[in-house]
């Protein structure tokens, strides 16, 4: 495969992630309410840097055989790898005329930046576009209050302009989904609000093997394993653990793999109750 890319199956479904590329963020803004020296231990143990994290943009191709499935966009415009998921999917064969549906699970610029073209059209001209109603409503409003993220003023500004931007140009192909829903036959999406009103997580099933895309529901390996410990991003914090939480005892019961837009590439990996509390995250498919 490619470089930024990584192909599995899921049964009979072909499955691609595509990176995005990265982004480093303040280690704060990704964990507001971690006490310092524990936050800190935990960093020095994974030999991670102490006032950045470095964050990967992953998106999903899902390939059924009738559908061609992208779930988010990636950053586009507002990415300093502008355009890299459209040159993902070339390389490996998918041109934006070819995908039929765009999965957004939340209008966060880093998934939607790249729904449109440079021009301010859609990027993916014959594809209906999927996000949650609730999530459609929240950013659509004359004024989304973003009070209850923990990061600065202007991100916060940052975040509205972009989701006005983005989707208006989507409103003729937008396609509004309520509860659990099947996208495409082996694709569902399931509420999971919290890091934004309505934040979707996707699952995809083929032949018993089952994929959970959490999309934002966890940032960072260190929310599985410390699900106290909130993401600044979270608009609302209480709602999004419980969700967390939620996803991660399904991905459990249900022997499925697990995928995060920001886990470290390729983004994929099982999950497994800890004794001491919380989840282990070990990568790989």
């Amino acid at each position: 495969m490619p470089e930024g890319s990584y192909r599995f199956q899921v049964g009979a479904i072909c499955c691609t992630v595509l990176s995005d590329g990265y982004f480093s963020y303040p280690t704060p803004w990704f964990f507001p309410n971690a006490d310092p020296d524990e936050l800190s231990r935990a960093l020095a143990s994974r030999h991670l840097p102490q006032d950045a994290v470095l964050s990967p943009y992953t998106c999903l191709l899902i390939e059924t055989g009738r559908h061609v499935v992208l779930v988010d966009t990636g950053g586009g415009e507002f990415s300093r790898t502008a355009g890299a998921v459209i040159a993902r999917l070339e390389t490996v064969g998918v041109r934006p005329k070819d995908v039929d549906t765009v999965v957004l699970t939340h209008a966060h610029p880093d998934h939607i930046g790249g729904a449109i073209d440079s021009r301010g059209r859609p990027a993916f001209p014959y594809a209906r576009y999927v996000l949650s109603q609730p999530e459609w409503d929240f950013w659509t409003e004359s004024r989304s209050d973003l009070g209850g993220l923990r990061v600065p003023e202007e991100v916060k500004r940052m975040i509205g302009l972009a989701a006005r931007r983005c989707l208006a140009p989507l409103r003729f192909q937008v396609d509004t989904v309520e509860g659990e829903t099947e996208i495409v036959p082996g694709v569902c999406a399931i509420p999971a609000p919290g890091h934004t009103p309505g934040h979707l997580a996707l699952l995809i099933s083929s032949d018993a093997q089952h994929l959970l895309n959490m999309g934002d529901a966890a940032v960072h390996p260190l929310h599985l394993e410390r699900p106290d410990w909130e993401n600044g991003f979270d608009l609302a914090a209480g709602k999004a653990a419980a969700t967390r939480r939620m996803l991660l005892e399904r991905a459990v019961a249900g022997n499925m793999h697990l995928m995060a837009f920001h886990f470290p590439f390729p983004s994929v990996g099982r999950v497994a109750a800890r004794q001491e509390g919380g989840w282990e995250w070990t990568p790989g498919w």
